[in-house]
């Protein structure tokens, strides 16, 4: 088995990104799992093509794509991803789209195929808050979740797929007043505790 594991690089004026920064934590192997390991670009479009591009490559069993979310403190395992794109910033190539839809011949919403309540359990049974997220915006975060899911639907049929919005780091939130935030440990315990659900759940 095969669990390809993304984050993006800093976007929005941040010098870091904590989604990319606890996935290159992430050990190589877990139950015996290889674990892929990849960035992703705050990129409309090239975030997509980059990840399908991985994912003929490598034909993985498990996606699992992780973003930040400012204003969140808990480890949120998102739901669904919607057809549109409505930026509020630009990404890191200048783009801004507004009210369009990510594909054309795409459904409404798709679903994660993720086992979402499970993971919420499971991660807070190791002491880190959880939740599941019934939006994951309309910026890059959620156009990946929705070609992920485009994707699997049409090409990658065995595949699990889902995405997971994590908090800010505490360094992150030094000049923010009342932002919330969570350690880079618990991060990462808390993305080991959600692979090795999915992983059991694939078996």
């Amino acid at each position: 088995m095969k669990v390809l594991v993304t984050g993006f690089d800093p976007f929005g004026g941040e010098k870091i990104n904590p989604s990319f920064k606890a996935v290159k934590r992430l050990p190589d192997k877990i139950m015996d799992t290889e674990i892929v390991k990849m960035e992703i670009p705050t990129v409309f479009y090239k975030s997509i093509e980059i990840l399908r591009s991985k994912m003929c490559e490598i034909q993985p069993d498990i996606v699992i794509c992780v973003g930040q979310a400012r204003g969140r403190a808990h480890i949120s395992i998102e739901r669904v991803a919607i057809n549109i794109d409505d930026a509020r910033i630009e990404d890191n190539e200048g783009n801004k789209p507004e009210d369009k839809p990510i594909f054309f011949d795409g459904e409404n919403a798709y679903f994660s195929n993720l086992p979402i309540k499970e993971i919420v359990k499971g991660v807070k049974s190791i002491g880190i808050p959880a939740e599941i997220s019934n939006t994951a915006g309309t910026f890059v975060c959620n156009h990946l979740l929705y070609g992920l899911m485009y994707y699997i639907h049409k090409d990658f049929k065995r595949t699990l797929g889902g995405f997971i919005h994590v908090p800010y780091l505490p360094e992150q939130v030094i000049d923010k007043k009342n932002m919330p935030s969570m350690s880079l440990e618990n991060i990462v315990k808390a993305l080991e505790k959600i692979i090795e659900i999915s992983i059991r759940h694939y078996k």
